[in-house]
């Protein structure tokens, strides 16, 4: 049996990469001087520790049919798989999506048995989603046992395909991740899980990469890039809506990046670093 290792700079050929299908979302609301997106910050103990990051996870290819996809409203496989330009699997994606931005911000994407989007106007509803959040956070439940609990549709229709990275080519364990945005429920209000994420906040996007310029807060190439966009935007209804008509950025990498503002990347063959 032959074993591969990767060479003296670290560095793991694409075919010998284990690639990891993802999903992350922006949460967006309209503040008080325009947009505002949700970010976290990472804990140093896992992938990405200690970067400002928006709410995601992997994905289940499971998650595509049987039970969960009965729980997805106003999208079926085949129309979620066109949208990603996928055969199929592609409801898997947004499915992700829901569940990891309850996992981690506590926001439930998702409409009750009346046909509304769930709310928290009421500190009994806010402490019984909480309670929900942190059972499944504890596997104590399913995401498929909190759909039935609560007896509810998945807000697939209110999440929009925003763009397609894959990160480059020199760490064992690459991500082929598909990014999202979508309005926050009114009265969510959003919290990171003291887990995972150590802290969160509604930030505008231009104050954001004021942030990272000035060395107060970091970020991965595909976070700055994706809030450099952002920022283009006014209000979030409008920014909703030019994503929703398939106005996304074009599948990219680093290295697609680079080349199109005519830089290299550097000698040695690691991961390209931050711009």
């Amino acid at each position: 049996m032959s074993r591969h290792f990767p060479d003296q700079t670290g560095f793991v050929p694409a075919s010998e990469a284990r690639i990891r299908q993802a999903a992350t979302v922006m949460l967006l609301r309209e503040g008080p001087q325009g947009p505002e997106v949700f970010m976290m910050k990472r804990t140093s103990r896992v992938d990405f520790g200690g970067l400002h990051v928006f709410p995601g996870g992997k994905v289940d290819p499971h998650d595509a049919h049987g039970e969960m996809a009965r729980h997805c409203s106003g999208l079926t496989d085949a129309e979620a798989s066109a949208r990603l330009g996928l055969d199929e699997g592609g409801l898997a994606y947004y499915v992700a999506v829901v569940r990891e931005c309850f996992e981690e911000s506590g926001v439930l994407l998702a409409y009750g048995p009346d046909g509304s989007i769930i709310r928290a106007r009421r500190p009994d509803w806010a402490a019984g989603l909480q309670a929900l959040r942190d059972e499944l956070n504890a596997g104590e439940r399913s995401f498929r046992e909190v759909c039935r609990s609560l007896d509810m549709q998945l807000a697939v229709d209110r999440v929009a395909y925003f763009s397609h990275w894959l990160t480059p080519e020199g760490p064992p364990r690459r991500y082929d991740t598909r990014f999202f945005v979508a309005a926050a429920p009114e009265q969510q209000e959003g919290l990171h899980d003291d887990s995972e994420l150590v802290d969160s906040l509604w930030i505008r996007p231009a104050d954001a990469l004021d942030a990272r310029r000035r060395g107060e807060i970091e970020m991965i190439f595909p976070t700055f890039t994706t809030l450099e966009v952002l920022a283009d935007f006014d209000s979030a209804a409008g920014l909703l809506e030019t994503v929703a008509a398939g106005g996304h950025l074009d599948r990219v990498t680093p290295d697609e990046v680079l080349a199109r503002e005519g830089l290299q990347r550097p000698s040695g063959r690691g991961p390209v670093p931050e711009a």
